[in-house]
């Protein structure tokens, strides 16, 4: 092993001193601590990476290298042994700056306890039983229990408890769930030992793949038991075919029966990862992993999939890993990850990724699984309120405000193609939205979106005006604002001093509710549109209002008049609402964009003479989108039922003229 330090932050070893052979790095702070654990197939091409100038480097990168005070390299014989050796540090000493997991521990197991003289089957979350084999998780404690209902009336193996066992066996008389035809042990006195065992094999082997023997053994004893006119026996086996049956419609066929596969579904941001780990045996979904990441450094997709698949499969044994492996991205080190797997199961295993046919759709799915679950761990974090009083206390030290800001407005502004402008104000009360204070504005007239940020900000601002100085609301353009919009169309917010003054309507409350003044305020990008929302303030006489911008890219937090950003941590609560305030201004303002370009080509289409609500909706409906329809032919719009030649050529010519 191998040590550089150096005194000053930029402690990059010198020249020639880091070898060129595979091997892992670690990064310490001045207390020793490691911070980040990383392998490399090239020790002195990977280390160089971090040893740029520091103004080259991301944000969370210069974060870490700044931090560190040193840098320490082993040199391995393989690209392999450097994964082994990786996985084996980073369990060892949980680095703050590699990727975080968080298991969703409330999914329940079905488990089989092998290591027992007779094994039983039960629901646990208990992960570590000595000897025991898992199927699962199940998304319900009660679909556990559906399923070993259904599989004990075909395998019937034990299922009372080690007391009930031992009792029944010192005592020859058989456990309570015995009596009553619930379990299928020794301890019933219905088998041996060494029956149940037998037993036991076939349970798992079905289990474990679903195992179209049983179905065609059964089928051929219940033929033979009818045709010898042995009823009752083939009353059983068909009941026991059923119950088969049951089980496997329960985990639908997705794949070719012959597939055994671990599919990864991975959705993330610039902060976090959620993975949907689906485990298919014999073509069929038996278990979802839910997994949530966090991250501190920028990684690449490619170099998420290798940590997962490291974190997945370096406690398991070979019975554990499949065939095959797919993926969304392949990592960079894919050949030493199915090497290492290999090695592992004994037998060769692939990764892949699910370009077509049934694995695409399923990778499709498990994305899908994985964005919802993303977003269901923000919202939960954002709500929880221990979380919510740390982010606004972390936030209140991290931009030196006076006070926790206990209201927060945020802006974003969508267009499309520099057309149909529109700008939302979402508000966060205590770090929870109030989604019947949202507003949005149009802006007929922009040179750009700091330009549109800066007018709807002014006009925002003035409504604070009001309310302090108890002075008349000033004019405001209605044809240029389309205000009071909240998730459900509230009321206009266009106001104006002169009842009779053209171009303006009247609202009749006298305190609209975003009159109450914010103590922060967030924007939607990084300098320009800081810089031109801080104008905003100045114009107004609200330069005391807080003010910063949340850039997409880096998640840098930028302050007004400041050359660097904020760097805030990665597992920061502050960061994570400032993050969720961002995305719902984003998604207010797209939604109320698309909702204005859909009514406007309603309007256009009301136009048409022949054309009525009915129609227009089906036209819509039919091509999907407003471009698909200006895009249509007269022969494509004639393909609607009850649109002639005549109609779809007018239908045609009038949307081209627009």
């Amino acid at each position: 092993m191998a040590r550089a330090t150096h005194p000053q932050l930029s402690y990059r070893p010198a020249p020639g001193e880091i070898p060129t052979n595979p091997g892992v790095y670690r990064f310490r702070d001045d207390t020793g601590r490691i911070l980040y654990v990383g392998k490399a197939k090239n020790l002195r091409a990977r280390l160089s990476n971090y040893f740029a100038p520091l103004h080259t480097l991301h944000e969370r990168t210069r974060r870490m290298v700044t931090t560190a005070t040193g840098v320490e390299w082993t040199v391995v014989s393989s690209d392999v042994e450097a994964l082994q050796l990786e996985y084996m540090w980073i369990q060892e000493f949980s680095p703050p700056f590699n990727v975080r997991y968080k298991d969703d521990k409330s999914y329940p197991y079905m488990a089989i306890t092998l290591a027992d003289e007779a094994p039983r089957v039960m629901v646990t979350r208990n992960h570590k039983i000595r000897g025991a084999k898992y199927f699962g998780p199940y998304p319900k404690v009660w679909a556990v229990h559906e399923v070993i209902d259904l599989m004990i009336k075909v395998f019937p193996i034990r299922t009372c408890s080690d007391s009930s066992y031992k009792r029944a066996m010192a005592t020859g008389r058989p456990c309570f769930p015995g009596q009553i035809g619930r379990c299928g042990g020794p301890c019933s006195g219905r088998v041996t030992i060494e029956e149940h065992r037998a037993i036991v094999d076939d349970f798992v082997a079905f289990m474990s793949g679903g195992d179209q023997r049983f179905t065609r053994q059964l089928t051929a004893r219940m033929k033979e038991a009818s045709a010898a006119m042995d009823y009752e026996s083939a009353a059983v086996y068909r009941d026991r075919l059923q119950a088969i049956e049951a089980v496997l419609n329960k985990s639908a066929l997705v794949l070719p029966d012959d597939t055994d596969a671990d599919l990864f579904g991975i959705a993330e941001d610039e902060l976090a990862a959620a993975v949907q780990h689906f485990v298919i045996r014999g073509g069929r979904v038996r278990g979802v992993r839910a997994t949530t990441i966090e991250k501190e450094l920028d990684i690449s997709g490619g170099e998420l999939v290798d940590q997962i698949l490291q974190r997945t499969y370096g406690p398991s044994g070979s019975a554990d890993i499949p065939k095959q492996v797919l993926v969304p991205a392949l990592p960079d080190d894919a050949a030493e990850l199915e090497a290492w797997l290999r090695e592992k199961r004994g037998t060769n295993v692939t990764i892949q990724i699910a370009q077509r046919g049934a694995k695409a759709d399923l990778m499709k799915n498990a994305a899908l699984n994985a964005q919802q679950a993303l977003l269901l761990h923000k919202t939960r974090r954002t709500s929880d309120y221990v979380a919510r009083s740390q982010a606004l206390t972390d936030l209140q030290e991290a931009l030196d405000l006076d006070e926790a800001p206990l209201r927060i407005e945020c802006y974003d502004v969508s267009h499309l193609s520099g057309t149909n402008v529109v700008a939302s104000m979402v508000v966060f009360e205590d770090g929870l939205p109030r989604k019947d204070q949202y507003r949005t504005f149009g802006v007929a007239e922009t040179t750009d979106d700091t330009d549109s940020l800066y007018q709807v900000l002014m006009r925002r601002l003035a409504y604070i005006d009001n309310e302090r100085d108890g002075a008349a609301p000033m004019a405001v353009d209605a044809a240029t604002v389309a205000g009071g919009a909240s998730e459900t169309d509230a009321d206009e917010i266009a106001v104006s001093s002169d009842p009779t003054a053209e171009g303006t309507v009247v609202t009749e409350r006298s305190r609209p509710r975003f009159a109450y003044r914010p103590q922060l305020l967030v924007v939607d990008g990084g300098r320009p549109q800081v810089n031109a929302a801080a104008r905003a303030l100045a114009d107004a006489g609200h330069s005391d209002i807080a003010l910063c911008g949340i850039a997409k890219r880096l998640e840098e937090v930028w302050l007004p008049g400041e050359d660097y950003p904020v760097i805030l941590p990665r597992t920061s609560e502050a960061l994570y609402l400032l993050q969720r305030l961002r995305d719902e201004a984003h998604r207010f303002a797209i939604t109320k964009q698309r909702g204005k370009r859909k009514r406007d080509i309603q309007t256009v289409l009301a136009e048409i003479p022949g054309l009525g609500e009915a129609r227009i909706r089906a036209l819509l409906r039919h091509f999907g989108s407003v471009t698909a329809l200006r895009n249509a032919t007269p022969e494509e719009i004639q393909e609607l039922p009850g649109v002639g030649p005549k109609l779809a050529a007018t239908i045609h010519a009038h949307l081209a003229s627009r």
